[in-house]
């Protein structure tokens, strides 16, 4: 999936290979930001909440998003911010998290407008068109200066389902056990990793073995995942995470999938809002917060969701490498063990239903205010007003499909955040 997506030569976001946009109507697919300016505005105001629920510190924040996409959201989000003045005043900087080149470059047209863009030590950076704040794109979020006294707001929004997947399956296994009197073996079961083989289409296959030639280019193989025979690094070590995987062990035939890098940002988000266990690394105070929006289960370990997304179908994820995105469904209840293993000062809230979290968010108000404004002859923008926000919670769609879950500073039940329960701290 890294590759598929992010690599260098060919790449999906990186090179945007037979592509010009991979978002919108014309692209593979569109989301939520894309779909209505409300999406972004009410994650700018959960953030705006969370800084008051916090004390309103007058400086130190830390605005991140991983995955910016086009730049749509953080766009939203800065607009609305800008309406609060302290709030925007403590902010440092703004952090995009991106890989791709191309994306790079669109994020900075719709968040600078025409200020230069320049070379850092660890990536590029701009001025921001709403509050002349400094913008700046790193590859990673390791590369995010990390400060004890900062406050990060993260936002992650169809980021981690991006994120590389590893498959496994528990498969019966023999293991002799000496018994008195007997030779007997005892049947168990152990996890054996798929892995990606290339499947050459039979013609192509019998024709090579004719005539001694190679396949030629246009016969080049698809892929398929098929079952090691023996155990693999991965296969030894990512399935005892956690309980929940070892408890399907024994479950002859199940399957599960396993996002290291998933976990591993996830541990990292935690340990930049609540600090570390290690004495060295401890934060005086835990502060800042992260929005995670994505698709899964919210509570189960996901199951073949490995998915392809071209022209807004779903496709096999084993062909057209480079021109296909890729994406799994993010196994929501990982993120969380791992956020609060990595760190003691947080707490995880959710995941909830995008229908639930924007609904309690003022999605419905709000829209009713931009529908009032509407200029009654503009039809179109009436019913795109309409129609956008509707989508978002809709509950045979989008609203049930995408859940939120957040990260804030540990609270131990004297709070909730906004959208999961709580109410807003003036």
């Amino acid at each position: 999936m890294r590759q598929c997506l992010t690599s260098p030569d060919g790449g999906y976001y990186t090179t945007g290979r037979g592509h010009g946009d991979q978002f919108g109507q014309e692209g593979d697919f569109i989301t939520s930001p894309e779909i209505s300016q409300i999406f972004g505005e009410l994650v700018g105001i959960w953030f705006v909440a969370e800084w008051m629920a916090q004390g309103r510190p007058s400086r130190g924040i830390d605005l991140i998003e991983l995955g910016p996409g086009r730049g749509t959201l953080m766009d939203d989000m800065l607009r609305t911010m800008r309406l609060f003045g302290d709030f925007t005043s403590a902010i440092e900087n703004i952090y995009l998290v991106e890989a791709s080149p191309t994306l790079r470059e669109t994020q900075k047209r719709v968040l600078c407008g025409d200020a230069a863009m320049e070379g850092t030590s660890t990536g590029h950076q701009s001025r921001s068109k709403h509050s002349d704040k400094a913008v700046v794109w790193v590859d990673d979020l390791r590369s995010v200066p990390k400060h004890a006294q900062r406050s990060p707001f993260i936002v992650a929004h169809e980021f981690f389902d991006a994120l590389p997947v590893h498959v496994f399956q528990s498969m019966a296994s023999q293991r002799a056990i000496p018994r008195p009197g007997g030779q007997p073996s005892s049947q168990t079961t152990r996890w054996r990793e798929m892995l990606l083989s290339p499947v050459i289409a039979p013609r192509a296959r019998d024709e090579a073995s004719r005539t001694g030639l190679p396949i030629s280019a246009d016969e080049s193989p698809d892929f398929e995942l098929t079952l090691s025979k023996e155990a693999t690094p991965h296969s030894a070590f990512l399935p005892r995470l956690s309980p929940r995987y070892r408890a399907l062990e024994s479950e002859q035939g199940a399957v599960i999938e396993i996002s290291p890098t998933a976990r591993s940002c996830a541990e990292e988000m935690a340990l930049r809002i609540g600090g570390s266990r290690d004495p060295s690394e401890q934060k005086r105070a835990p502060a800042g917060a992260a929005l995670i929006i994505d698709y899964g289960p919210s509570a189960t370990v996901p199951v073949n969701s490995l998915r392809g997304i071209r022209a807004h179908r779903t496709v096999s994820p084993f062909s057209s490498a480079g021109l296909v995105d890729l994406s799994a469904d993010v196994d929501f209840t990982a993120l969380a063990e791992a956020a609060v293993d990595a760190s003691p000062q947080v707490e995880v809230h959710g995941p909830v239903e995008q229908h639930h979290f924007l609904q309690a968010m003022g999605i419905r108000e709000r829209a009713q205010q931009l529908l009032q404004r509407a200029d009654e002859s503009d039809a179109d923008k009436i019913r795109r007003i309409d129609s956008g926000w509707k989508r978002l919670v809709d509950r045979t769609g989008m609203g049930k499909t995408y859940k939120a879950m957040a990260m804030v500073p540990l609270a131990r039940d004297r709070r909730r955040p906004v959208g999961f329960g709580g109410d807003v701290v003036t």
